[in-house]
């Protein structure tokens, strides 16, 4: 339900895939200004960034009750997140004040989201104390995602694919045109459009609902046993410091950056890139579920590959896999039967960049126990900044695209494009994610935690478990017990 991300995604936590703010494709723009909707989509993603620790320190401090430590959270954000998500795209009937309506329930979303998102991440530390479990069990649910995403894609553009907005012939009158445009909609299409994003956001919700009720009742959270002494509660600043001085912790998180960023590129570029500089302006819905169904397909062999190779070697094969791809879209010229096998293709790499991050997130939790075991309740904390930086990676992604095309010279709704903002959009699906996944892949060689130091943390973290188990130890005993193994 969330992206992780992976996708995400944009999202990395939304429903939809990222830009569900995007001028021209809803129909309250015709009311709200461009620019508002730009301030409301960035401020929108600046709070969702916020929040993500925010939320993740507050889980931290939460008790455990009948329900789990993360389960409520789960339980009483859903439906305020629906209502949220629903009354974004109903279109209320007065002018002014139409911008702050808008910002308030995107605000809100996101936040409820975030509630949502950082414990149902979390949740797979608490699901089973054994690695491979885990492992599994993350595997299911980027699967899961990743389908979802497509889900998504396919209901919303089922439902409001007749929607379209006709493109500009005359670029440089672009402006005029669009107001023309505007002022050429009747009231009836303009209505029938609104009703058909209303229905795509009950159907949606309603999914939601569905995969709530079933997290909810399929679930239960398994508590550490070495962590039936309550800590005392840790200080706000004191948790960050602790969390984000973990070395393997700052090395993967470096790595997982650089590597999400270049998808993220090609994500938020491929459709202007296929239908300008390829020209297949019909065609690239159809190719980006080309590329999540590949991934949806994959996610469970990349899972196979490092249980046997390892999930560092996972890693490098993985999502160096995509560069050969990326160095073929920019050589060669508009093929559509290519463009598909090169879709198909790239989904493998994207499956390992949703996959393989957020399996290795655990085993550094692990470690940071074994360093600080009498710090407890921290594994929210961890969750919530790894989300955290999948968003800064989307915003830093929406910031050089918005002005590398805004130098070129784009044309917002042109039938066609200048050359430089043609090359512009090749270079950001190609070369630049290129460059980024090679700088991610030698950070990732920095990560210390290899099968060989996963197997003995995995001892370890046992015997803490069963000195816990058979005699109650203290938090003294168990920091002595770790220091020992």
């Amino acid at each position: 339900m969330a992206k992780g991300e992976g996708a995400e995604s944009g999202s990395a936590a939304g429903l939809l895939p990222t830009g569900i703010l995007q001028a021209g494709e809803r129909p309250v723009q015709v009311k709200v200004d461009p620019f508002s909707a730009s301030i409301i989509l960035f401020v929108g993603r600046a709070w969702d960034a916020i929040t993500d620790p925010l939320v993740g320190f507050c889980i931290s401090k939460s008790p455990w009750t009948r329900l789990g430590r993360l389960m409520p959270w789960i339980i009483f954000s859903t439906p305020l997140a629906i209502i949220a998500y629903f009354l974004i795209w109903f279109v209320p009937d007065f002018q002014q004040g139409q911008t702050l309506w808008y910002l308030l329930f995107y605000c809100l979303f996101e936040t409820l989201v975030t509630c949502f998102h950082v414990p149902y991440s979390a949740l797979t530390m608490f699901i089973s104390t054994e690695q491979s479990e885990r492992d599994s069990a993350t595997a299911y649910r980027m699967t899961v995602e990743v389908l979802g995403t497509v889900l998504g894609t396919a209901i919303q553009g089922q439902i409001v694919g007749q929607a379209h907005t006709p493109c500009v012939q005359d670029a440089n009158a672009s402006t005029v045109a669009l107001e023309g445009a505007n002022r050429t909609q009747s009231a009836t299409s303009l209505r029938e459009t609104q009703n058909a994003y209303l229905l795509a956001a009950g159907v949606i919700a309603s999914i939601y609902v569905i995969c709530a009720v079933i997290l909810t009742l399929g679930v239960r959270e398994q508590r550490e046993p070495y962590e039936t002494q309550q800590a005392k509660p840790m200080p706000f600043f004191r948790g960050i410091r602790l969390v984000m001085s973990h070395g393997p912790y700052i090395k993967l998180i470096a790595g997982f950056l650089f590597t999400s960023l270049a998808f993220m590129l090609v994500e938020g570029n491929f459709a202007l890139f296929c239908t300008y500089t390829l020209g297949f302006r019909n065609e690239f819905q159809n190719l980006l579920l080309a590329i999540m169904f590949s991934a949806t397909v994959t996610i469970p062999i990349w899972q196979w590959f490092l249980t046997r190779f390892g999930k560092k070697m996972a890693v490098y094969i993985g999502i160096s896999s995509a560069v050969p791809f990326l160095i073929l879209v920019a050589l060669m010229e508009s093929n559509l039967i290519v463009t598909y096998v090169v879709a198909v293709a790239a989904g493998i790499s994207v499956a390992a960049a949703f996959l393989l991050p957020w399996s290795m997130l655990p085993d550094v939790i692990d470690d940071f126990h074994l360093k600080q075991p009498h710090i407890h309740g921290t594994e929210p904390i961890f969750f919530s900044f790894y989300v955290f930086f999948t968003k800064f990676a989307s915003g830093v992604s929406l910031g050089i695209s918005t002005l590398s095309l805004d130098f070129t010279g784009y044309q917002t709704r042109g039938c066609s494009q200048p050359a430089p903002v043609k090359f512009t959009l090749k270079m950001l699906v190609t070369m630049a994610p290129i460059v980024l996944i090679l700088i991610g892949l030698l950070l990732f060689k920095l990560y210390p935690i290899d099968e060989e130091k996963r197997r003995q943390n995995k001892k370890a973290l046992q015997a803490l478990r069963e000195e816990a188990s058979s005699s109650g130890c203290s938090d003294t005993d168990s920091t002595e017990l770790a220091r020992i193994l």
